[in-house]
């Protein structure tokens, strides 16, 4: 199986909804298509030993590779059969770092997200850890053999069930599930060591704060619909102090959470945060509003085309993941089209692994059951070129209800860098 294509040229980037949310959610369909797209599709994987070469090639490409480095954490990664927590017509793709539906409009959450998440809230043999959002169960399954005890909760009863009976067949003996909000935790078992929510309030829920030990840590995204950061929080003399991670893309907690959000997005006018990159997100130097970047940096420079900063992708390894993307909402019947623009400089770009891996910003636009209606593209573009301003007017499918736009090399290899990305409603 060869893992390092699909799951580099376009790795999937959304987490399934801990809240069983009726409501707006990305879908991970678009992944396959553009898998297929890139001709990298991965045929089945057979036996013990291919699983295990599978899950390994991952753990080492997708998740070392990316940066993580507790090593109980890696063999967890190495040894826990995500397979088993997919479905069948799913388990060809297992071991690519991309999300899988699970059903229920749900999906299994990419492997680096698990790793990257389970590691900063740094797992002892003596944790006693709280999740938010049981979904699959594969992330109880990883924390498992890291910890004392799981205590999991889904608000889907269906996939509650599922989860739960997975896990007592594979003998995860020291994970508990119930279904239930999340939102109030689990006040009978408090108070926890740690704490891991894979689904997004507008604000960290007072009962997961009160329900954190003394010196515990809890990792949660936190913000606007399409707007979060992943955050650290750690408890000391009884207030949550914050440590910004990363920019984030989760669905939203529903639920109790849900029913006191503030602020929802505007589908009748859709735009993009931080498009000249001039905002960054804590001491690194991240852009803010740009989700899931893989092997991109914050330039500051005289001859940024708009402000002083602009964003540079640099890839040096044939097919590696190099990009990020952003999300908003969009309604079709309100919107007919949209103006995509930025300004783009090249050096030395080349195709990947495939001819169709060239660099390229595209739009997926997705329906209101989470069914993907298509993509277009502005680019690709390859060699060195000067920075140039680039503009498409892009017809928005009637039934759209919200989108993903992303921007890198997908797959090749060069320098590429972009300033100024712009989405605005067209004229009618």
């Amino acid at each position: 199986m060869n893992t390092r294509n699909i799951g580099r040229a376009f790795p999937r980037f959304l987490r399934r909804s801990a809240t069983g949310d009726p409501g707006t959610v990305l879908l991970v369909a678009v992944g396959t298509c553009i898998a297929l797209l890139l001709g990298t599709y991965a045929a089945p994987a057979r036996g013990a030993d291919a699983l295990s070469d599978a899950r390994n090639r991952m753990v080492d490409e997708e998740i070392v590779a990316a940066g993580v480095k507790d090593r109980r954490v890696i063999e967890s990664m190495r040894t826990t059969p995500r397979h088993e927590f997919v479905p069948l017509a799913q388990r060809r793709n297992a071991y690519l770092d991309m999300a899988l539906p699970i059903g229920e409009r749900q999906t299994i959450s990419p492997p680096f997200v698990v790793a990257y998440m389970t590691e900063q809230i740094d797992p002892r043999p003596t944790d006693r850890v709280l999740e938010i959002g049981t979904g699959s169960g594969y992330q109880a399954a990883v924390l498992s053999p890291l910890v004392k005890d799981v205590y999991t909760i889904e608000i889907v009863e269906s996939l509650g069930r599922r989860a739960a009976a997975a896990l007592k067949r594979l003998k995860y003996d020291n994970v508990h599930a119930k279904v239930g909000d999340g939102y109030q935790g689990w006040p009978e078992h408090a108070p926890f060591d740690k704490i891991i929510v894979t689904c997004s309030p507008e604000a960290v829920p007072a009962a997961l704060a009160e329900q954190l030990k003394e010196g515990g840590r809890m990792i949660i995204p936190v913000g606007e619909r399409y707007q979060q950061t992943l955050y650290l929080l750690s408890k000391k003399d009884g207030e949550l102090v914050r440590e910004k991670l990363i920019p984030t893309l989760f669905v939203p907690m529903t639920g109790a959470a849900e029913q006191g959000r503030r602020i929802l997005p505007d589908p009748a006018k859709p735009s993009l945060a931080n498009g000249d990159f001039e905002e960054a997100l804590g001491g690194d130097g991240k852009p803010a509003g740009w989700h899931y970047q893989r092997q991109m940096e914050r330039i500051e420079a005289a001859d940024a085309p708009s402000g002083k900063h602009y964003a540079r992708f640099t890839n040096a390894e044939p097919g590696r993941g190099c990009q990020a993307l952003q999300g908003f909402a969009i309604d079709g019947r309100e919107v007919r089209g949209v103006q995509l623009s930025l300004s783009l400089r090249g050096k030395d770009i080349r195709p990947g692994q495939v001819p169709q891996q060239l660099p390229a910003v595209g739009i997926t636009f997705y329906g209101e059951n989470r069914e993907t209606l298509g993509e277009r593209r502005l680019g690709p573009w390859q060699g060195t070129f000067p920075w140039q301003n680039e503009t498409s007017l892009v017809d928005v499918p009637i039934r759209a209800r919200e989108a993903i736009v992303r921007v890198g090399l997908f797959g090749a290899v060069g320098e590429l860098d972009l300033d100024n990305v712009e989405l605005k409603p067209a004229d009618k």
